[in-house]
């Protein structure tokens, strides 16, 4: 069902995937918009386990897009540097594949959301962060998605140094 990668000298190993995926601050999310147009949303995100998770309103676009249909791409870039000498950029990334599910239960999602909150803010104090997490709880939804399929790719640059 996945695609095989064209250029396997240049992929990253599933360690290095999920390394980037843990490092990464932010990613782009793709769906099925509306139309047919693909929706791409950047958003901050959680890695853990296999689990991608983010946040979002209780309505919109992302929220139609994944219950008209639940499989998603997201793709984290974790570095992107302009070599203008070469006319090229030493990148790596990552691209998973999976199926998004809201989380309905509120334990889960309790426990998604201060997940979350400790990786972008991990000195803040548990009585700051549970009374931010109360003030945003009622339109909060939060999302997991389930990576099925994952790959990642460096500049053929980058491949050449570490072989070196």
């Amino acid at each position: 069902m996945f695609r095989e990668m064209r250029r396997k000298r240049q992929a990253l190993s599933a360690q290095e995937c999920i390394a980037l995926l843990e490092k990464g601050s932010s990613g782009v999310l793709a769906l099925e918009g509306d139309g047919g147009y693909t929706y791409a949303v950047p958003l901050s995100y959680l890695y853990e386990d296999n689990k991608i998770y983010f946040h979002c309103a209780k309505t919109g676009h992302k929220l139609d897009a994944i219950c008209r249909n639940p499989r998603a791409s997201f793709c984290v870039i974790g570095q992107d540097q302009v070599v203008p000498e070469e006319y090229t950029t030493y990148f790596r990334s990552v691209i998973v594949f999976g199926t998004i599910r809201i989380l309905e239960e509120e334990e889960e999602k309790r426990a998604a959301i201060e997940k979350l909150a400790r990786k972008y803010h991990p000195l803040d104090t548990a009585a700051n962060r549970e009374s931010y997490i109360e003030k945003e709880w009622a339109p909060l939804c939060m999302l997991e998605m389930t990576v099925e399929h994952m790959t990642g790719k460096e500049a053929i640059e980058l491949t050449r140094l570490r072989q070196e």
